[in-house]
């Protein structure tokens, strides 16, 4: 079983659900970040939790060379969309899509089927397909 499944595996037991995973190199200190995300929503608790329950795997399984700090948190309001399920969970937010020629969009994600966004924008659907897309995120209208 991947590292990536034993993690899922501990998250789910404690009623949350892993959202993504994420090795990243801040101010000179490497992190391994678990993003996770909870139907009654996640506080520094179920952070907690989850973190002494995932730190015994990590020392039997190092994520990374050298060492490193762990941190577990929610997404938050505005989170990247990464995965495939990402997007599919996201149906009805608000995206901002940055697409590999430079260009935006940015509207209500209506649906997701077949790796293919559909976003409304000034009352028009576009549909842009996965692979031509650069980078993109859920964003909070005030």
């Amino acid at each position: 079983m991947s590292l990536e499944r034993e993690i899922e595996k501990i998250v789910e037991s404690l009623g949350a659900k892993l959202y993504d995973i994420e090795s990243v190199s801040e101010n000179g200190k490497n992190i391994y970040r678990i993003i996770i995300t909870a139907n009654k929503g996640v506080d520094v608790d179920l952070c907690a939790k989850v973190s002494n329950m995932i730190s015994p795997l990590l020392d039997v399984n190092p994520p990374m060379a050298g060492s490193y700090s762990l941190e577990v948190s929610s997404p938050g309001i505005e989170r990247k969309l990464k995965k495939p399920k990402h997007f599919q969970n996201s149906i009805g937010e608000f995206v901002r899509v940055v697409l590999n020629d430079g260009s935006q969009i940015e509207g209500e994600l209506k649906d997701f089927k077949d790796n293919r966004l559909f976003v409304e924008t000034n009352e028009k659907i576009v549909e842009v397909d996965l692979d031509k897309i650069t980078s993109a995120k859920t964003f909070y209208r005030w």
